[in-house]
């Protein structure tokens, strides 16, 4: 059995960014029954170099929406990254997974395709299944991963089941 690009990728993308949304829900509740400002949690790094929790969900965000368009053979969409609040970045995490869903399967037959992108100052190619299995999940994931951290750092009660979406 042949597994699609979009059988592949659209699950992956949509469990966690679901579940980074009920984080976020538990976090704006954490702030509301501590008394504490959000934007104290959504100004968080673990450490003084890294970015924000809000930085890490826009990426978050930029690195999904950026995936299927390349793959469609697309230049991603500029979304500007001004939210500052747990609702902005609930909004534009919901806004990606409809950005996600309008592509769906336009992305299957991909996996042979050439990806050009740049990453930073770099500019790299990849077949469309490497840069998708090799590139484009390690980065969502990471950044899913620290701002699920990010917020356990401060206190949030979270656990494994709730970045895996089964809380």
């Amino acid at each position: 059995m042949t597994l699609s690009m979009s059988k592949f990728a659209v699950p992956a993308f949509e469990q966690t960014i679901s579940a980074l949304i009920k984080i976020l829900d538990k976090a704006e509740a954490h702030c509301a029954a501590r008394k504490i400002e959000p934007s104290v949690l959504i100004g968080a790094r673990l450490y003084p170099d890294m970015f924000p929790l809000s930085r890490q969900i826009q990426i978050v965000s930029d690195a999904a929406r950026g995936a299927m368009a390349r793959l469609t053979g697309s230049e991603p969409p500029k979304w500007e990254d001004n939210e500052k609040s747990f609702a902005e970045l609930k909004a534009r995490l919901n806004k990606t997974l409809e950005a996600i869903g309008a592509v769906g399967s336009k992305i299957d037959g991909s996996e042979g395709r050439e990806v050009k992108f740049k990453a930073g100052s770099m500019e790299l190619s990849l077949r469309g299944d490497a840069y998708l299995t090799n590139w484009a999940f390690p980065n969502f994931f990471f950044h899913a991963a620290t701002a699920y951290d990010i917020l356990r750092h401060n206190g949030v009660e979270l656990g494994k089941r709730d970045f895996l979406n089964r809380a």
